[in-house]
């Protein structure tokens, strides 16, 4: 197999052919490992990544998240609960089979099976489904049980897998049996924490993707990550240290590209325990149940402190779950300004004047620079009267130990999945339940905030769903049901050969990544 020195050699022969499909391999370094070759069991970052190489929805999102045709070519709204889509004819899937609307249906029927056991599922993604149906085997209709504006958003989160696999669980999956989708590449292998193997789809719909064989490595260490590109070993990583962007634009056979970032880092605080197992009061009680206590948390953080040294100024800090531009944005959500002395009164009015005993977790290896950033909170809130200690953990251990609640106040990320605000606001925030704030982990509950949310996702017009999307955003930031810090940006290095443009949602897609020049590369 030729490598990718040869992909280099031949760039001017791929510019002038681009159709032209090169015989080269590609290594990516990737921060975290998939959980689940299961593109429909957990909500997480690096499964849906890893998922989107391999499957397709009916629609999928580009890299500004924005709606694109996928297996579904067209679609119209036949009334106000009922969308008919016309399918992408020639399709196969990668055992050779055809794709037809029966594989739909059993696609999205089987998203509750694979929901079994997971941390945080796409039951959400499809609750307000009451009927699919094959109308003809390239004719799909779905009928909502109310008028669904968010419907095209949502099918963008679920894989279509053959039909025979409606009552395939997820465990045969993750054992590399009937990993089958429709994308630009085929499943060969996984070894979880270690790598995943690809070879390129050669019958796939889109324009052929550009590497036979693709190995994603896992380096959950910023610092291995790093080396592995400076020692060649690799082509391109993913989460490039901030504190390291530095020393690789300096390199002129590697090149960094920088997105913005539609993923948010935040508190969750444990607030409806009266006793929780982290947080305690001289009397032992929670205090993270009362809303002084995180409005003066929130104050306690120096937000742009945090960017600026130790994010080392790749980042925003975040009053709000969605960045600018992205739709249900509330301009009026402003990050708190850092004012501990404020912080210190509030706690003091709300019975702690000499503060409370705290243990924050969070991870050490899913975000970048997760450790330090948790350090340097726990040094703020400290600072305000607040007794705490840090823990990290692998997320490997975390995500499943938070979903438990073992914790009182976690720190997580989360994307805007969806491409608008509804995507973020209703997993982490919705009062939990079945198919309902899957990775609301701190149980905050407001009937505001889900009578605001349900109505936004039944509001076809646009004006009055961004009006209803940014009331739920302004009732769950007055109560800080969690608590924002700040917007990543994602960072990429690869070698200079290659082209990649980024992508808001953070993806690492062997699809994007073409032989080529980089434009504006330094």
């Amino acid at each position: 197999m030729r490598r990718l020195t040869l992909a280099v050699l031949a760039t001017a022969t791929m510019l002038a052919t681009p159709s032209m499909v090169l015989a080269a391999d590609l290594t990516i370094g990737l921060a975290a490992s998939p959980t689940s070759m299961d593109p429909q069991f957990y909500v997480v970052g690096p499964n849906s990544a890893m998922a989107r190489n391999i499957f397709d929805g009916l629609v999928n999102q580009d890299e500004a998240q924005r709606i694109q045709p996928a297996l579904a070519i067209s679609w119209k709204l036949v009334d106000d609960t009922t969308w008919e889509f016309k399918l992408r004819p020639g399709v196969k899937f990668h055992d050779g089979s055809d794709f037809t609307a029966a594989d739909v249906v059993a696609s999205i029927h089987r998203v509750p099976l694979a929901a079994k056991n997971s941390p945080s599922s796409f039951v959400p993604y499809v609750k307000g489904i009451a009927s699919v149906e094959a109308v003809d085997p390239l004719t799909v209709r779905i009928k909502t049980k109310t008028p669904d504006a968010l419907l095209l958003n949502n099918l963008s989160r679920i894989a279509i897998l053959p039909a025979a696999e409606e009552k395939v669980p997820s465990g045969d999956l993750n054992g590399g049996k009937g990993v089958i989708g429709t994308g630009p590449f085929k499943f060969v292998s996984w070894s979880p924490q270690n790598n995943v193997v690809l070879q390129r789809n050669p019958d796939y719909w889109g324009e052929p993707a550009a590497w036979d064989k693709v190995t994603f490595r896992t380096y959950t260490d910023p610092s291995a990550r790093v080396a592995a590109i400076l020692a060649g070993d690799v082509d391109m990583i993913e989460s490039v240290p901030t504190a390291d962007v530095g020393t690789l634009k300096k390199k002129d056979w590697l090149q960094v590209v920088s997105a913005p970032s539609n993923r948010v880092m935040y508190l969750h605080p444990d607030q409806d325990r009266d006793v929780s197992p982290f947080a305690k009061g001289p009397d032992g009680s929670n205090p993270l149940r009362k809303p002084e206590v995180r409005r003066a948390m929130s104050l306690a953080l120096n937000r742009q402190a945090l960017v600026d040294k130790i994010m080392d100024g790749e980042g925003a800090p975040a009053g709000q779950l969605v960045p600018e531009g992205y739709f249900g944005y509330a301009p009026a959500l402003k990050p708190d300004p850092y004012d501990p002395g404020r912080a210190k009164q509030l706690l003091a009015e709300a019975g702690y004047p000499k503060g409370f005993q705290l243990t924050f977790h969070a991870t050490n290896d899913r975000y970048p620079n997760d450790s330090l950033v948790a350090q340097a909170i726990g040094q703020l809130f400290t600072r305000v009267g607040i007794q705490t200690k840090i823990e990290t953990l692998p997320g490997s251990v975390y995500f499943s130990r938070a979903s438990k609640r073992e914790f009182s106040l976690i720190m997580g990320g989360a994307a805007v999945e969806t491409g608008e605000a509804s995507g973020v606001l209703g997993p982490l925030l919705e009062t939990y339940g079945p198919g309902a704030g899957q990775g609301n982990r701190g149980r905050y509950s407001s009937p505001e905030f889900d009578a605001a949310l349900r109505e936004a996702r039944a509001t076809v017009d646009d004006a009055r769903r961004s009006e209803l999307l940014q009331k739920a955003a302004t009732i769950s930031m007055n109560d800080l049901g969690v608590i924002p810090l700040f917007f990543l940006s994602n960072v990429w290095s690869l070698k200079a050969g290659l082209h990649f443009g980024g992508r808001t949602d953070g993806y690492t897609l062997a699809y994007d990544v073409k032989p080529g020049p980089q434009a504006e590369a330094k």
